[in-house]
């Protein structure tokens, strides 16, 4: 349970509440099994002080205006690690047929109009594409700044990052991932923490599927390829052969500890998702795939599942495959996906996303050569590019720093677009990029993006950024954690603290 001072929130005028339980954390919320292996449906009756409201992931609310208490029913079997509950200064408005935004009064403008439209579109394919949408509503909660997570998919109400208003809808794409939960992860769910792929393997493999009917398959590949680089980054840094980089992990004493939540990173999300693919190239055909999906999810749904009940299941579906002994096919086989750590034997083809990697390659050449041939950047118009065909040159230009002498004045000054941007995936790696430079001039946009949000996947990597940089960058880290640390989320101040060196408080 999340107690927000209001210097951690948006508005900064009253304090705020939410609870995040995912992986074993709701046992400090209420009794219950702590255990994605048993689900229940809940009601829950919450009384707050007047000027707050609550919200929790329930399928009917109601409100007792006499005392301000607040009534919430969920009716769908869930795990315990989904229930959720958030009370602040929050108001809503709608902006679907079945989706409302809700967000503290000074955010409420920007959320309404970077999502109008949107969620109705994604949802109507995640249907088409999986099955009927059981949850009744989806409204995304924009939560305050300090929230550490990109997104927590709680059934009925997404909490999100308020890091996802860029202004231009730059990032909506991202709820999409949140969408996608509703089949899986939330409808069929891991019944351990320790087969964590079943829910993010089987969503990345959806969100990308909806991303290609929406987007294209294009688009997708390059959004892919950047999740395909995180995957690379994460296993060299912890090495390939690290036994949290299998599909199953075993979570026991001793190990790490007993708290599932250490064994979160990449492998899971990524690895995952190159597993599923290789079961969709196995059967080779989109459409049947597609139909084996919307089995796989009304086979199990409102249950917890082991990737045994997974994979049996889809050998059952497939019998010609199950006859060919797909399951044991020599350096594919399923129990080497599953219980060997390490790169992942399969990779889905990612070529259509080469049309838009090339530009954004050849670009990236051109601003790391020693001599500028201005000319030939000029003639390259990136004002149609997409966030992540921004994202993939930023990241070839971040490999390729430090730039030659002068380069990152010219390369700021040439693009706006990016050197100035409100959308939160562009403005990391320019802070990368601006302290793997050692720019000094632009250290301010470091310092204002570090005061403007509190997200766990963008504080880190700025920090460890500015710690292994020069004198004057680790000074600017020491200074803006000074300045920022009341507004951050605990487990961040933690993490930031080890990357700083200093002591943490147990």
């Amino acid at each position: 349970v999340c107690w927000l001072s209001p210097e951690q929130t948006a508005g900064k005028q009253k304090p705020y509440l939410y609870t995040q339980g995912q992986a074993v954390l709701n046992r400090s919320f209420f009794p219950g099994f702590d255990t994605p292996a048993v689900k229940c449906t809940y009601s829950a009756t919450v009384k707050v002080p007047e000027g707050f409201t609550a919200v929790m992931s329930a399928t009917t609310w109601e409100k007792e205006e006499k005392d301000n208490t607040f009534i919430f029913k969920m009716s769908q079997p869930i795990p315990s690690y989904l229930i959720a509950l958030a009370v602040g200064d929050i108001v809503s408005a709608e902006v679907g047929p079945r989706s409302r935004v809700w967000a503290e009064p000074c955010l409420i403008e920007a959320a309404k109009k970077e999502y109008d439209g949107v969620i109705e579109e994604f949802l109507a394919v995640g249907e088409k594409l999986f099955g009927p949408y059981v949850w009744g509503r989806y409204d995304i909660l924009f939560m305050p700044p300090s929230f550490p997570f990109g997104g927590m998919e709680n059934p009925c109400i997404t909490f999100v990052t308020p890091c996802l208003l860029a202004g231009d809808r730059s990032l909506v794409d991202v709820i999409i991932h949140e969408i996608s939960h509703s089949w899986f992860g939330n409808l069929v769910t891991n019944a351990t923490w320790g087969e964590f792929w079943l829910n993010e393997g089987f969503t990345m493999y959806a969100q990308r599927r909806i991303s290609t009917e929406v987007y294209g398959s294009a688009y997708t590949c390059l959004e892919a390829a950047t999740g395909r680089a995180l995957l690379r980054q994460h296993m060299d840094n912890t090495g390939e052969d690290h036994l949290l980089n299998k599909l199953r992990v075993i979570i026991e004493p001793g190990l790490w500890g007993v708290n599932p939540d250490d064994t979160y990173n990449e492998t899971p999300y990524e690895k995952g998702y190159c597993f599923v693919s290789y079961l969709a190239h196995l059967v080779g055909d989109q459409s049947k795939f597609d139909a084996f999906l919307q089995a796989y999810v009304n086979q199990f749904k409102f249950q917890s599942i082991t990737a045994d009940d997974a994979l049996n299941f889809f050998l059952e579906y497939f019998p010609e495959l199950k006859k060919k002994g797909v399951d044991s096919l020599p350096g594919f086989e399923f129990d080497r996906w599953l219980n060997t750590p390490g790169w992942p034997p399969y990779l889905p083809d990612l070529s259509p996303g080469e049309q838009l990697m090339k530009p954004a390659d050849e670009l990236a050449e051109l601003w790391a050569a020693d001599s500028l041939n201005m000319e030939a950047i000029e003639a390259v118009d990136i004002s149609a590019w997409k966030t992540y065909q921004l994202v993939y040159f930023l990241d070839q230009i971040l490999q390729k720093s430090p730039l030659p002498e002068g380069n990152m004045e010219r390369l700021s000054e040439m693009y706006p677009k990016i050197s100035k941007a409100q959308n939160a995936e562009l403005r990391l790696r320019w802070c990368q990029i601006v302290l793997k430079n050692n720019h000094e001039s632009e250290y301010s946009k470091v310092k204002d993006f570090l005061h403007s949000q509190g997200k766990q996947k963008y504080t880190l990597p700025i920090y460890r950024a500015m710690w292994s940089g020069s004198e004057s960058a680790r000074a600017l880290a020491m200074e803006t954690f000074s300045a920022t640390a009341s507004q951050l989320h605990v487990n961040v101040q933690n993490y930031v603290k080890k990357i700083l060196g200093l002591e943490v408080a147990e």
